[in-house]
């Protein structure tokens, strides 16, 4: 993942913008749409998954194992994402502007994460364990950086 997010980081083209808050966060913010499309597609997989089932009504627990497994796999991506908007906005306003594409190598990784995590959970739940690791080890590390900058970075 660390790997991934360098080697992206160094071939994507440096921002065309201004050193400024406002379009830093712009910047983040179409990098974060694109994380959630995962998500998005997730939620339209259990959704149709339910409709052209029985489970259309949640309340009768009749999911099928693979329904039950895309679920649980929406939930952890929406908590996920979560952690990965904050910790990618704080971050493009403190990362070097020169160094301001990291934000959308961690977006494409994220992406690639998810889709790493919801098939394995499907061919096994023990091999979720790739994608988790890279999405929440990624997380951390922008969190971590965004924390040492501004208790002990300037």
């Amino acid at each position: 993942m660390a790997v991934s997010v360098w080697i992206l980081a160094t071939l994507l083209p440096q921002p065309l913008i201004a050193d400024a808050v406002a379009e830093r966060l712009a910047y983040a913010l179409k990098a974060n749409l694109a994380a959630v499309v995962p998500l998005f597609v997730m939620f339209a997989a259990v959704g149709n998954a339910r409709f052209l089932s029985d489970a259309i009504d949640p309340t009768r627990h009749a999911e099928s194992p693979s329904m039950e497994i895309d679920g649980r796999v929406a939930d952890n991506t929406l908590q996920q994402n979560f952690v990965f908007v904050v910790a990618s906005l704080a971050l493009s306003t403190i990362v070097p502007l020169h160094n301001l594409q990291v934000v959308w190598a961690c977006a494409i990784v994220f992406i690639v994460a998810r889709a790493a995590f919801w098939l394995g959970y499907r061919i096994n739940p023990l091999y979720r364990a790739p994608g988790m690791s890279a999405t929440a080890y990624m997380n951390l590390g922008m969190i971590v950086y965004v924390l040492f900058h501004v208790f002990l970075g300037k």
